[in-house]
């Protein structure tokens, strides 16, 4: 069977249901996509039900494996964790259909999507590498998409009719790939770096000269409310976080650089993710609003008993 003309006729497979493929599954659905399927590694385990409460309120089909999903897929896109990557396309390779189209949502290195767009096109499959260039729940399926690869360019226009902003980078693959990352060498190090900075600076009562400071060196940055958000999404997401810049430390590491920031930067998002998932912080999905809060329950964990604040 021939892959449809018009996009909004495909047969859409998710793999990945977390955040990012339950955001593309209501606004593919809300688009016209009648048939999306989505297949996740936890819909084996405890966390199942509430992923099929979500895909029986969005009228989203759920395939038990990988393959089975992109045996029946015009159009893949795999958004799993970093590390995933690879194995995804792997798992779905054997089982791709001729002509159907792989979008790789991953923040993975180009050495990655290299061995991924291998897999695939090898299989008869069309791979393109996505690199999302922000956080994609404010923007939603809409978040600014860069696309690498050969394929690249005949893929735009039918991604733009589904819905997502997408944009060529280039038709070499790495090419977007390695844009995204270098950009995170700095905006996941901004968020290790904020999270250091302030719960050392509450730690030592200097808070309040140290945001002034910020502020007159960089006026343009609301420190406060920055603050606020990266402590946030650092701790709804700093596994995938901190996987991300493992990727990232890759990506710096495949040219012949040693990754000492990004190397550092991955290990404060990892610790972050241990310290929610101990449940120092609550509910992870709960609103945040002072980043004091925060800093303060990390300060009360791991400051030594006989140390006053301010000292």
């Amino acid at each position: 069977m021939s892959i449809p003309s018009d996009p909004l006729q495909w047969r859409v497979g998710l793999v990945g249901y977390g955040e990012v493929g339950r955001i593309l599954a209501e606004d593919l659905r809300a688009r016209g996509v009648a048939r999306v399927c989505a297949y996740d590694l936890k819909l084996a385990g405890d966390a199942a039900a509430p992923l099929r409460e979500h895909a029986s309120a969005h009228g989203v089909a759920l395939a038990a494996t990988s393959a089975e999903l992109a045996a029946g897929a015009d159009f893949i896109v795999s958004a799993v964790t970093a590390s995933q990557a690879v194995p995804v396309a792997e798992a779905c390779a054997p089982a791709i259909r001729a002509g159907a189209w792989f979008l790789d949502f991953n923040s993975a290195s180009p050495g990655a999507k290299r061995r991924a767009a291998a897999l695939v096109d090898g299989a008869g499959g069309r791979y393109v590498e996505g690199a999302v260039m922000t956080s994609i729940p404010p923007y939603r399926i809409r978040v600014p998409l860069l696309l690498g690869g050969p394929h690249a360019a005949a893929l735009a226009p039918l991604a733009t009719a589904l819905g997502f902003d997408a944009k060529v980078a280039s038709e070499r693959l790495g090419v977007a790939s390695a844009t995204k990352m270098c950009r995170s060498v700095m905006i996941k190090g901004l968020e290790a770096m904020v999270i250091e900075s302030f719960t050392a600076a509450r730690a030592y009562g200097v808070e309040d000269a140290v945001l002034a400071s910020l502020a007159e060196t960089f006026p343009g940055i609301d420190w406060e409310k920055q603050g606020s958000y990266f402590f946030q999404r650092v701790i709804q997401h700093g596994r995938r976080r901190a996987e991300e810049v493992r990727e990232v430390a890759q990506t710096v590491r495949e040219i012949g650089l040693e990754p000492w920031s990004a190397a550092g930067t991955a290990e404060r998002q990892a610790w972050m993710a241990d310290l929610a998932d101990a449940g120092l912080f609550g509910d992870k999905a709960a609103p945040r609003g002072d980043w004091r809060v925060e800093a303060d329950r990390i300060i009360a964990a791991v400051k030594p008993a006989d140390s006053g604040r301010g000292a």
